[in-house]
This record gives structure tokens, sequence and C-alpha cells, in this order.
């Protein structure tokens, strides 16, 4: 993620002219977008730069604004804040409020956003009856930025109770201290806590489970690395599958692709690789995990906005495909997968704006926001 003069925000770097091409198969005319199914966007409400969102209890769906408020979308739009830290938060580069997620009871609520030193902190508040619980609010997770670009910020309670982390390589350009290599560090990591499972005098438990907890030259929560802005990731809600939308530096879009079988410790490849390429001269480590998806600048888009595989009843002829964005182009598009290999490509006709994020809500449905302040739903044309 990067500002751009244009606007308040924006993933990725300097917009390049870029076109979609097909992964790491090649992208001959068979690989060329077809139309995915018969779409529309349906504009939902408006926001001060929305930037991320969370399907909430009682089929609510809560909308986080940049500057660091969160309201709840009702049929009449957004309602008042229902929590304010604008006060706390900084907007400074790519800074900001950046990520909310429920655990699965909704008995607790989490915030991702960068204080007023730039420092990336998670925050857990309780939950009753629908409403927050402002007095329970506490910090569960610190981590200091070099930069003020690069700091993901995308957060998500996984099929197994546990809160995922995604946190960028720490900024600047080409990863100057070498972080996404490094497993000393949680920078260029998704990370896998348990809040919940915390021991008095501790803010997080660790899974016991996790791939680094026996290596003593690693951090025990890293689950995954190799990552350069994992600026929205998801869990595919019909299976557990992981997917990552990973920014690229100058050439290349990335969306990488875990099987919930699998049991972390993937090495996404930066900063040695960008998508499959060797970045700068790099060697491709031995246990790179290569995309499932990738695309150049020689179009339109300069910073990948990852998604959610569409589980909602509304378009049936959607159901199954991974359905993303860029941020410059805003075309909303789809990949149709199987076993993590990327078997078509889909343009649903629309565009999202200036798209910075993708919403689903209980009933699986998916929203666009666009960092101008539209949030709109995935409807049927």
């Amino acid at each position: 993620m990067r500002v751009r003069t244009r606007c308040t925000a924006v993933i990725g770097t300097i917009a390049l002219f870029a076109s979609l091409a097909l992964t790491t198969a090649s992208a001959d005319e068979s690989a060329a977008p077809r139309p995915a199914a018969g779409v529309k966007l349906t504009e939902v409400g408006t926001a001060t730069n929305p930037i991320a969102g969370a399907a909430g209890p009682r089929g609510t769906v809560w909308i986080a604004e940049r500057a660091g408020t969160v309201r709840v979308l009702g049929p009449q739009g957004l309602g008042a804040p229902v929590l304010d830290i604008s006060d706390e938060t900084t907007t400074d580069g790519e800074r900001g409020l950046l990520g909310v997620a429920f655990d699965k009871n909704f008995a607790r609520f989490y915030i991702s956003y960068t204080d007023l030193e730039g420092t990336s902190t998670i925050d857990e508040i309780a939950v009753r009856n629908g409403r927050l619980q402002p007095q329970t609010r506490r910090t569960v997770l610190t981590q200091t930025q070099p930069y003020e670009n690069h700091n993901g910020g995308d957060i998500k309670v996984g099929p197994d109770g546990y809160l995922y982390i995604a946190l960028g390589d720490g900024g600047a350009g080409g990863d100057p201290h070498g972080n996404g290599q490094n497993l000393d560090t949680l920078l260029g990591k998704i990370l896998r806590i348990d809040p919940a499972g915390a021991r008095r005098g501790q803010a997080y438990a660790i899974p016991s489970d996790n791939p680094f907890v026996n290596d003593p030259t690693a951090r025990d929560e890293i689950w995954a690395y190799g990552l350069r802005n994992p600026w929205r990731f998801s869990f595919d809600s019909a299976n557990g599958d992981i997917l990552i939308g990973d920014v690229g530096q100058s050439d290349w879009e990335e969306i990488d692709w875990a099987p919930a079988r699998n049991k972390g410790g993937e090495n996404y490849g930066w900063s040695s690789m960008e998508g499959t390429h060797p970045f700068r001269g790099g060697t491709e480590p031995a246990n790179h995990v290569p995309p499932v998806f990738e695309y150049d600048r020689t179009g339109l888009g300069c910073s990948v906005t990852g998604g959610y595989v569409y589980r909602g009843k509304a378009i049936p002829s959607l159901r199954g495909q991974y359905v993303f964005s860029d941020y410059c182009d805003g075309t909303v598009r789809t990949l149709k997968m199987r076993n993590g290999t990327v078997t078509g490509q889909g343009d649903l006709g629309v565009n999202g704006g200036e798209a910075i994020s993708f919403v689903q809500d209980g009933a699986g449905e998916l929203y666009v926001l666009g960092i101008g302040g539209s949030i709109s739903r995935i409807d049927p044309a």
C-alpha cells in the first residue's frame, strides 16, 4: 500500500499501466478473461474513506473508516460510530484503522490500527448483546514499523478460532532490512495467535501447532512468511483455504493460496522473488511457494486488492469463484480454481472505483469498498 496524491490512501506502488496476465501458467489467448456472472453493484452506503469491514452479530456488517471510526451498516446506510479511535491513530502514509474482525461467537471484536507513533497495534474489545464494551478494551499485540508504508493490517479469525494478522515488510522499497525472509521479525508475515487463550500476565497464547514453535531462530507467532504487503487476505468459508493478495514492488501483483490442510510455514518468496520472478537478482528459495496467480503492470493495474471466494446464494453462477480487484484498475475480477490451480479468469463487468477492500457478510454476499466513499454490494443483474 502506498499513498497517492489523488486520494487519501492507496495500496501499492506507483501506478503503472498493466494488463492482467494469467498466473504461473502461460498467458495465451485461451486465458483471456470471460464474463463470470451477470452482476451489478448496488450502492448501499457511503462513508469517509471506508477501508475494511466484517460480518457482525445479528446479520449486520461493520465498516471501518480509515481515520478511526467504526459504523454499522443498516437499511438506511451507516449509523453513528460505535467506536471512535481517531485521536489515537495517524493516517500518515498508509496508516490508520486498517482492519476489523469478530471472533466466531461475536463475543470479541478486534481492531488493527497504527497508533500515533505509527506502531501496528491489535486491540480486543468484548461484545455483549451485539454492543461493544469499551471498558474491556485491551492491547493484544504491537509491532514497531520502520516506515509509513507496507504496514499490512488485515486481520481475520480463522476457522480454527485463532486470530490471523497480516503485516507488511515494514516499508520503504525493496525490503531494505530483509524482513520478508527473516524469521526473527514479525514483519513480512502472517501471524497466528490465540488471544482468548492468554494466561494471566500474557496478552495472547501461541497455538502449540504453529510451524516455528520449536525453532529457536524464528518467532513463534509466524504462520507464513516471504510477503511484501499482504494488504487483504481471506479464508474460504466452505473449506478453510486461505488466499492472500500480496501487493508487488514494481512489476508483478500476486495471489497466494494455501489449502486448509497445510500446517503453515509457507515461504511466499519476497524479497528474493516478486511473484514467480527473481527480484533484483535474487535466488529463488528452495521452499518457495509460488503464487497461484500473478499479473503484470503493462496495463491499468498497480496494486492487487484481495477478496473472497464467493459462497453466497444470490448469484449461483459465481459460487466457488475467487473475487478480487486492483486499487488502480477497479475492475471486479474472478478466478476459477481447482486444487490450487487456476482454471479460468473472469471479469464481472463492474468497477468498484479505487477498490480498497472487500467485505463478506454473514450470508456470504460480498461488498466492495471504494476509498473515495462508496460501499457497494455485488448483486445479480
